[in-house]
């Protein structure tokens, strides 16, 4: 009942961090580490994502589907479409390679806090910054600033860092508001999450028990309703707000996980 209870947990803060600025796999990992929660090769903390998928698939489902019948016939719906895929491979490619290396050993909750604070830093600074958009549409943006946003997404790969976090300041530093910027992350979430979830499933899935997947179905649910709740609201406050709050959210975390692991181990 216990781990119930944790998977519960660890699955709404999966949907309310996954698409904020302050890493929901930084999250997960220490709030797993202080709650005692170990997963099957951690493929929970992975495989609880697809919960998040479909929460941003369903509401975009009306673009995404105005997008896909457009492909035929216009040739900015295939352009963003490939732009979309352009920005995915590098962390598909650097995945695939580093995978083992990533969750054995970057999955750490010292590497976590770490990041977390380093990028808050990061995020105060650069959204301080008086920086010129030239971008208002995340769908038109120039092939060659997809493929840049692709390779700031690719800083993800450190547990901690945050794959939304890495997209926005990338966009925002080549011109992209922040409404945009957000927003792009949203469309690249959407294939770069998959991914991970299908390829994390491929190496794990012989090695699962019928608990695992008990936990993973309850973290899915949980991650699905919470990640709808943010999606809704979260393109909004940015563009008004900025992203300073979360920030030092991760700022707080960080400090409070390291002086955690100082007391507690």
């Amino acid at each position: 009942m216990e781990n119930l209870i944790e998977a519960l947990i660890l699955g709404i803060v999966e949907g309310l961090t996954e698409f904020l600025p302050v890493s929901s796999t930084g999250h997960l990992l220490l709030l797993g580490h202080f709650l005692g929660f170990e997963s099957n090769g951690k493929s929970f903390e992975v495989l609880i994502q697809l919960g998040a998928i479909l929460a941003i698939t369903l509401v975009y489902f009306r673009r995404l589907l105005d997008i896909a019948l457009r492909i035929p016939s216009d040739p900015a719906a295939r352009r963003f479409v490939i732009g979309v895929l352009v920005a995915f491979l590098p962390a598909a490619l650097i995945g695939a390679v580093l995978h083992g290396f990533i969750k054995g050993v970057l999955f750490n909750p010292f590497i976590v806090c770490c990041t977390l604070i380093a990028g808050g830093l990061v995020l105060l600074v650069v959204d301080d910054l008086e920086l010129e958009e030239k971008h208002q549409d995340a769908t038109t943006f120039p092939l060659s600033m997809y493929l840049k946003i692709g390779l700031f997404q690719c800083l993800a790969m450190i547990p901690g860092v945050s794959r939304s976090g890495s997209t926005i300041v990338g966009a925002m530093l080549m011109g992209a508001s922040k409404r945009a910027a957000a927003e792009f992350s949203f469309f690249l979430a959407m294939p770069t999450m998959a991914g991970a979830f299908a390829y994390d499933l491929l190496k794990s899935y012989k090695t699962l028990t019928f608990d695992d997947v008990t936990l993973i179905a309850i973290g899915f649910v949980a991650a699905f309703v919470a990640a709808l709740i943010v999606v809704r609201s979260f393109l909004d406050f940015v563009s008004k707000r900025g992203f300073a709050l979360f920030a030092w959210w991760r700022i707080v975390v960080g400090l409070f996980g390291l002086a955690g692991l100082w007391i507690v181990g």
